[in-house]
């Protein structure tokens, strides 16, 4: 099963384009340890993107790959 995380990053890791919003702080949604979605600007956003994440991860495994077919 993959590990999806919620990673926050911090001062001179928030990408340039946030910086320049003001935003000094940012999440980052890993799968496995890889970015796959992200920057969020609020913690909430990123939490809801991870459980869309895990419910997918959770239909792809319980579905039967004979609907897939």
């Amino acid at each position: 099963m993959q590990r999806i995380d919620v990673v926050s990053l911090v001062g001179s890791a928030v990408p340039a384009e946030l910086k320049a919003d003001g935003h000094m702080v940012c999440w980052v949604l890993l799968v496995d340890g890889q970015p796959e979605a992200g920057p969020f600007i609020s913690r909430e956003a990123a939490l809801a993107c991870q459980a869309v994440w895990q419910l997918g991860m959770v239909v792809r495994t319980k579905v039967s790959p004979v609907f897939w077919a």
